[in-house]
């Protein structure tokens, strides 16, 4: 008797970029393109994953794939010079698009420093240095889906659930806006969106009722625990999902679990990044607090 092997969850893809566009001030959209898409399969929502960019100088990243799974790749990639190895960052997939006939498109929202078009500024990291000058045919690789059912989905709203509470600050817009045109029509929805500008304001698409309040610090605005802690929440079986900078998520989540009284198992929370530490120290961080 022969059985069908489920598909991995997760593979590798090499993916190249077909354009860019910059649509405020803070972020740029690249779009990806490539053979492998004709298997890469998005959950939506904050669906995340690894992305790996060249080291400067180099035509495309150094990731030994060859070595075996993923677990074997990672250990080959690390041991590999600092200087050589692929610069390895996670983010969300902002948009997957099928093309009749074709591979499709993928599309990934870079937040990226203002001030410096070509990201050259002092203390810009690598991924918004190459998001500022990402170009057509610049190649990466992705370690992605494969199947739309995965782990790297993490907004999983219960069935009961009756309203929604988003927060995010602009490294977690991308996600914020996909969770957005996906959530069912009609779904209440109170969402606070913290940015650098005016002009990174974005218009949303959703069919959920939601009530979209943009936190933009060159005005003044509140912080995200002001601005939730203030606010007037409805009533009934809610899902909350926070993300962004390590300290505002905790800070948030402690308030609706503490003070809000929300089910701490229906609050769905990612530290995307740590003010002063960069994602490499991050991971480092999480990876000791495991052993």
């Amino acid at each position: 008797m022969t059985t069908t092997a489920e598909p991995a969850p997760f593979r590798f893809f090499d993916l190249q970029v077909i354009r860019t566009r910059r649509l405020g001030p803070s972020m740029v959209r690249v779009t990806f393109g490539g053979e492998d898409l004709k298997d890469f399969a998005a959950g939506g929502r904050d669906q995340s994953l690894s992305l790996f960019l060249p080291q400067p100088g180099q035509d495309a990243p150094v990731v030994p794939v060859d070595a075996g799974d993923s677990s074997a790749v990672f250990a080959a990639w690390r041991a590999l010079p600092d200087d050589v190895r692929a610069v390895m960052r996670s983010y969300t997939v902002r948009e997957q698009r099928q093309l009749p006939g074709e591979a499709g498109e993928v599309d990934i929202d870079f937040a990226i420093h203002a001030a410096t078009s070509a990201a050259d500024g002092a203390g810009v990291g690598p991924a918004c240095r190459w998001a500022g000058r990402a170009a057509p045919g610049h190649r990466v690789m992705v370690l992605g889906p494969a199947v739309a059912d995965n782990t790297a989905v993490r907004c999983r709203p219960p069935e009961d659930t009756e309203w929604v509470l988003i927060w995010a600050d602009e490294t977690a817009l991308p996600a914020a806006a996909a969770i957005l045109e996906w959530l069912p029509a009609g779904l209440t929805a109170r969402v606070w969106l913290e940015v650098q500008h005016s002009d990174d304001r974005q218009e949303l698409k959703t069919a959920a009722d939601a009530q979209i309040t943009w936190l933009v610090r060159d005005e003044g605005a509140p912080s995200a625990l002001e601005a939730v802690g203030a606010a007037e929440l409805p009533e009934g079986a809610a899902y909350a999902w926070i993300a962004g900078e390590s300290g505002s998520v905790k800070a948030l989540r402690r308030h609706l679990v503490r003070d809000r009284e929300l089910d701490r198992r229906r609050v769905t929370f990612v530290g995307y990044w740590k003010r002063g530490v960069s994602e490499d120290g991050l991971r480092e961080e999480a990876e000791t607090a495991e052993m």
